[in-house]
């Protein structure tokens, strides 16, 4: 089992996929990134999830964000899949799967968990910044399909708290208010949120999105 946690480095990786042989760090670049793994080829859930990341490509892009799967079949496996996800979901697959048939990624990533199944992947999601530290992990059941709703929430989060001093309140979304960090004073509250803050608590000050 890996033990990656948060803000450590993603492990970079070279691996076969369904659009050709990658390296990890070279295909995010500049970018930031989502590496998500499926239990396998060929079943239910996996086959909506995927068709809708493709759906999501322009939601991904005005982000700044690759996305990137992971099953442990094989690229011909993958791509006979591919077909039938573009035929039943209406789209076009338009990113690449990884073909970990050694179990070699999925492994590094702490992506297959015994209890679970001791052969396949469970829902492993990571979100991935520019400098290649991992911001995001989430582990879901193979029962359970994604929320790729949620995925692109948890970004918009990510990407504004990176770069300025906010943070984002429960169920936050794209717009609304967001709480000052506690290590603001009132003071540079004052220059840094021109728009103004509310004080409901010392430690809970609240501004217009920046």
């Amino acid at each position: 089992m890996s033990n990656l946690r948060l803000g450590d480095k993603a492990p970079n990786f070279q691996a076969a996929t369904s659009e050709g042989p990658i390296d990890f760090y070279e295909y995010l670049g500049d970018s930031w990134g989502i590496l998500f793994s499926h239990p396998a080829d060929y079943t239910p859930v996996c086959t909506t999830e995927l068709g809708t990341v493709a759906k999501y490509k322009d939601a991904f892009q005005k982000r700044n964000t690759k996305v990137l799967a992971l099953s442990v079949d094989g690229t011909e496996s993958h791509k006979g899949w591919i077909r039938d996800i573009n035929e039943t979901q209406n789209t076009e697959v338009n990113f690449p799967i990884i073909a970990d048939e050694d179990r070699k990624v999925s492994d590094m990533y702490g992506m297959i968990h015994p209890n679970a199944d001791d052969t396949l992947t469970v829902r492993s999601v990571f979100v991935i910044a520019p400098d290649k530290t991992i911001k995001l992990m989430i582990t879901y059941p193979a029962s359970t399909g994604r929320n790729f709703d949620e995925l692109l929430r948890v970004i918009d989060s990510l990407q504004l708290t990176a770069y300025k001093k906010v943070a984002t309140p429960a169920n936050w979304k794209q717009g609304e208010e967001v709480v000052i960090s506690p290590s603001v004073s009132n003071e540079e509250a004052k220059t840094l949120f021109p728009k103004g803050f509310k004080e409901v608590k010392p430690y809970l000050r609240l501004t217009p999105q920046p």
